[in-house]
């Protein structure tokens, strides 16, 4: 099958699409994008979550052809730039700076998640960015630094607007 998507602004074409096939695995594995990671492939784990038309989604448990004719933003995609010359999305710069990564495999998930929270709620209360964040799990935090993260991420935000 052939899948037309728009991922992270630009109009793709994918062929050879199995119809059982994921859009995490389409993503990862056809278009080399590895920012979503695999996890546990059923949906609890928050790793692969991606915008799709602009609402975050477990990419592992949406099939590749439901996206014909949708949108798709990645981790990749929240960098604003050419390839070799992006800039970080807030989020992504607050979560590198407060530690908020460790093995890396959690972070994609939790930075698209973060992301969507401060665009609807600048000024994220702590039981809020828990709640945003309750689909997401990590193994390797205590989730402090990331909850640091968020915060910072909110204030820089909030100081721009």
């Amino acid at each position: 099958m052939r899948v037309n998507v728009t991922v992270n602004g630009s109009q793709e074409t994918v062929d050879d699409v199995w119809e059982g096939e994921s859009l995490l695995y389409m993503l990862r594995e056809r278009m080399g994008l590895p920012g979503s990671k695999n996890a546990c492939e059923q949906g609890e784990c928050g790793s692969c979550t991606v915008y799709l038309d602009g609402v975050p989604a477990c990419a592992c448990l949406v099939a590749a052809g439901q996206v014909e004719g949708r949108e798709v933003r990645t981790v990749e995609g929240l960098a604003e730039g050419q390839p070799g010359d992006e800039r970080l999305d807030p989020v992504q710069q607050a979560f590198l700076e407060t530690g908020a990564v460790q093995c890396g495999f959690c972070t994609p998930g939790l930075i698209v998640q973060s992301h969507d929270l401060i665009e609807r709620n600048p000024a994220p209360s702590d039981a809020e960015i828990r709640e945003a964040l309750a689909g997401n799990l990590c193994r390797c935090t205590g989730y402090e630094k990331i909850l640091d993260a968020v915060r910072l991420a909110a204030r820089r935000k909030a100081a721009h607007t």
